[in-house]
């Protein structure tokens, strides 16, 4: 069976888990406690070497160290619903909107976070090399988020969906993006009318308790 190692309270695990629920796939989890680092001990790097959640274990023996690659291997392997999209032209607009999520969107909150929590101090980045924190990195990546918010409302006037009028991975990431910005005390307001009407309606898809 896929085996998914995860960690309940970090976003970019949560975007793997939503994506398995969504497609219906059958899968074990293995938790990864990543508050006492136990990414970063021998026996994760053993099966992870980057040291990061999340990681996919396929049936066929092949692990999957990030995100990009374990969406393609699931939308592949699990073609039906398509989270990728159909056309041509779909797949393009979920993939160009898919990246601002993630660079945009999810890079920016991570950035002010990393940057200005003391708990992260020296751990700018994820994975096996340390990298000192830059305090204005923090504040650029509050301005960047603050800015995908705003991008994203507009996007969504008049619109259910973020890219090809069909749910798609582009939700999940936004989804993900938007819950996390709340560690870095940002959410949407009432000035973002589109995109609080979006949050709330991709609150009634069950995968978004996952």
């Amino acid at each position: 069976m896929i085996a998914l190692y995860d960690c309940a309270t970090a976003p970019s695990p949560r975007r793997a888990r939503i994506l398995l629920v969504e497609k219906g796939v059958p899968h074990a989890t293995v938790p990864i406690d990543l508050r006492s680092a136990e990414q970063m001990g021998e026996a994760y790097r053993q099966i992870n070497p980057q040291c990061t959640v999340p990681a996919l274990q396929t049936d066929e023996g092949v692990l999957l160290t990030d995100n990009a690659a374990i969406a393609a291997y699931l939308e592949a392997r699990y073609p039906e619903p398509p989270l990728l999209g159909r056309t041509p032209q779909d797949k393009a607009a979920i993939a160009s909107w898919q990246w601002r999520c993630e660079f945009d969107g999810l890079m920016a909150v991570a950035d002010a976070l990393r940057n200005s929590n003391p708990a992260m101090a020296n751990r700018a980045l994820p994975g096996p090399v340390d990298y000192p924190q830059i305090p204005d990195l923090a504040q650029r990546g509050l301005a960047r988020a603050r800015q995908f918010f705003v991008t994203l409302n507009e996007q969504l006037a008049g619109r259910d969906f973020i890219a090809a009028d069909q749910f798609s991975i582009a939700d999940i990431t936004a989804v993900v993006t938007v819950d996390f910005a709340r560690v870095v005390r940002l959410k949407p307001d009432d000035s973002l009318p589109h995109l609080l009407r979006w949050r709330a309606a991709m609150a009634q898809r069950p995968s978004m308790a996952a």
